[in-house]
């Protein structure tokens, strides 16, 4: 499946992550990831963010917060790209 999103590494655990304003809704699938996550809202608008059994909420430029390992979760389509920076393996 290909990936909804560009990403370039900038340090050994962390990533900047751009979701085109293009990207296909259908690509923004629910998954789970391997290891905990802590995400940083660098831009985006009426971008969010939904954990599993829970209602999602707007991502907000500077906001943070951590997904855990194998905690299912989903991106939902805003206006515009969104960019995130994603560091790997915390807590």
């Amino acid at each position: 499946m290909k990936r909804p999103f560009t990403e370039k590494q900038i340090d050994k655990f962390v990533y900047i992550r751009v979701f085109s304003e293009d990207v296909d809704e259908m690509d923004l699938v629910w998954h789970s990831d391997p290891e905990n996550r802590n995400i940083e809202v660098i831009e985006g608008n009426g971008w969010k963010f939904q954990y599993d059994d829970q209602l999602p909420f707007e991502m907000v430029d500077g906001e943070n917060f951590v997904v855990l390992k194998n905690q299912i979760h989903r991106v939902i389509k805003g206006c515009g790209p969104l960019k995130i920076k994603l560091q790997k393996n915390i807590l």
